[in-house]
């Protein structure tokens, strides 16, 4: 089935209807949690109220605006409520890091502390400016996307994603020049 005829079968009470539509949408909830909240456990409960709220609520979507953008406001705002709860803890993991053949290895680990960089970066920008990243670049949305997702006018997310970017080229320096992380 196609998406918005997955989506009328879900409103009308077609109980697999909205089951096949949740399980399509499930990755993409829990890697926006993900990016934003920064943490396995937490990304996994938001996403996990996310889909509940979207089972719950499939009702009330209209549209007026793409299922996605719908789907994606609605995570956003339980990540930004959960981070406004409680501080984010760091939570440091080991990496294992699996080389391919001997000549590769020293680009395996400089990719590695590039997205390590990255990631680190991204954890110090404001929560504001960390979702519109997080939608940007690693969800792909468009501007309107964005704006209608956060419900923010589109010069705001403009402003915030120009921001965002200066914070992160100014990081990114400090950390290749050997500047503290976290």
């Amino acid at each position: 089935m196609v998406e918005l005829e997955l989506i009328k079968a879900a409103q009308s009470g077609d109980r697999d209807a909205l089951i096949t539509l949740l399980r399509e949408i499930e990755h993409h909830v829990y890697r926006t949690a993900f990016y934003i909240l920064n943490n396995e456990q937490d990304a996994a409960d938001a996403a996990q109220e996310a889909l509940i709220r979207i089972y719950t609520k499939i009702q009330s979507y209209e549209e007026k605006a793409q299922f996605k953008t719908w789907v994606q406001r609605i995570v956003t705002n339980i990540c930004i409520d959960k981070f406004r709860k409680a501080k984010p803890t760091v939570s440091i993991e080991e990496h294992n890091l699996v080389f391919r053949n001997e000549r590769d290895v020293e680009q395996e680990v400089m990719t590695g502390y590039l997205a390590q960089d990255i990631r680190a970066a991204i954890e110090q920008l404001p929560e504001h400016h960390r979702a519109v990243v997080v939608l940007r670049y690693l969800q792909d949305f468009s501007y309107n996307e964005i704006a209608d997702s956060l419900d923010l006018p589109l010069n705001t997310v403009k402003s915030y994603l120009f921001r965002a970017r200066q914070q992160l080229q100014t990081l990114l320096h400090d950390y290749q020049k050997g500047g503290v992380r976290g």
